[in-house]
């Protein structure tokens, strides 16, 4: 087994365990610097009432606590299933050197779909398909309504914290 495919699997390893979890979905990851695993984390999203509470975010919230650090160029994540908007825009910011994922967002879309048709719950109508597309466009054209507003205020409480660190 390659140190790629050890690391994958744990990764699933974590998704799987979620199985047995009441309220964890089964997406693991785990964020690797060099050979070593620093974190790792579950989808505990519907037990949480936290829609951030995906796996790949909790492993990157763990290793940037681990390590005392908001980047982290030098590390690798690995999740069960290809990465949604909002965990590929977190592993943007921190700065993770690659992405490796077992499950395509396809696969992912066509489980919800299934699930949807069984538990009233899952009917939510979420497609992380169309939520990546959506976050992708300029915010004027996105399918969600948004309102420019106090944009002086704004501007001045940004400038007000450059200016603290200047």
């Amino acid at each position: 087994m390659t140190r790629e495919e050890r690391f994958m699997q744990r990764a699933i390893e974590i998704g799987r365990a979620a199985l047995d979890e009441p309220g964890a979905l089964p997406f693991g990851a785990v964020v690797v610097q060099g050979d070593d695993i620093i974190a790792e984390g579950v989808n505990r999203a519907p037990i949480l009432f936290d829609p951030t509470s995906h796996g790949e975010v909790e492993a990157i919230r763990e290793a940037c606590r681990k390590l005392e650090t908001l980047e982290l160029f030098d590390c690798e994540l690995y999740t069960s299933c290809e990465p949604c908007a909002m965990c590929t825009a977190t592993i943007y910011m921190v700065g993770i050197r690659k992405l490796y994922y077992a499950a395509t967002m396809d696969v992912s879309k066509a489980m919800f779909t299934e699930l949807a048709k069984l538990e009233d719950r899952w009917r939510r109508g979420f497609d992380p398909v169309d939520v990546r597309q959506n976050v992708g466009r300029p915010i004027n054209q996105r399918s969600m309504p948004s309102q420019l507003l106090l944009p002086s205020q704004g501007r001045k409480l940004l400038q007000a914290f450059l200016e603290q660190h200047q």
